[in-house]
């Protein structure tokens, strides 16, 4: 099995997406990155889709909602899935419900240290992870991937992101990344296929030190990237 790709469900996830973020200027990141997340949930037809916000300056006396959570829930309800977001601690979860990010369809909201909180959520079909979190690499490495596969999309909503094999690298031994590539959407996405079991892969791992046996390319005008193996 793998994940295969609708247009048709893509489209109406997006259209979902503008319209719970119509009108809503007190939302939090950037309207482009949400609206990505949201078709490539309702492409992917996700089914459990786990977002990892950045909440720490959600700490203000007025804490804005995140426009990449409302755009996943409204996805998620198009699939017919469910979306879960994963928090630190419970004053982050309770900063998370002040601000409105949790819809009216209440999401499942997992609180707890990284490789704790994903070992409660199996079987992931797309993963958002904001890279500003200090445990991002270890909510990548603790994710579990449906039969499927998984995407991964990483970006850093706020500061401009590079492309960097740090997302590909932090992966869990046992999956393998078919895909990587680099969009200059906002400040700047990477987003993974991953796969699972064995197979060709854009990493390998020996010894616990990564050794890739690809070389990547990235033009930074237009975010196209070329992959060569290395022999």
């Amino acid at each position: 099995m793998k994940l295969v790709w609708c247009p048709d469900m893509s489209s109406k996830a997006y259209i979902d997406g503008v319209k719970v973020l119509a009108d809503r200027d007190d939302l939090a990141g950037s309207a482009e990155l949400a609206e990505l997340v949201c078709a490539m949930a309702g492409g992917w037809n996700a089914q459990l889709v786990v977002e990892a916000p950045d909440v720490s300056a959600a700490s203000s006396s007025r804490p804005r909602a995140a426009a990449t959570s409302l755009a996943l829930a409204a996805a998620a309800r198009r699939t017919g899935g469910r979306y879960a977001c994963v928090l630190p601690d419970a004053d982050s979860a309770a900063a998370y419900a002040v601000a409105g990010a949790a819809p009216s369809s209440s999401p499942t909201v997992v609180v707890g240290e990284a490789g704790e909180a994903m070992a409660r959520l199996e079987g992931v079909d797309l993963l958002v992870v904001d890279a500003r979190r200090r445990d991002a690499a270890a909510v990548l490495r603790a994710a579990r991937p449906g039969p499927r596969g998984m995407v991964v999309v990483r970006h850093r909503d706020g500061r401009r992101c590079g492309p960097t094999a740090l997302a590909a690298a932090s992966m869990a031994a046992g999956t393998r990344v078919v895909r990587s590539v680099y969009l200059p959407i906002g400040k700047g996405v990477e987003v993974l296929h991953v796969g699972v079991g064995k197979g060709p892969s854009l990493q390998s791992r020996s010894g616990g030190r990564v050794a890739s046996r690809w070389i990547r390319h990235v033009n930074h005008d237009t975010g196209e990237e070329h992959v060569f193996r290395r022999q």
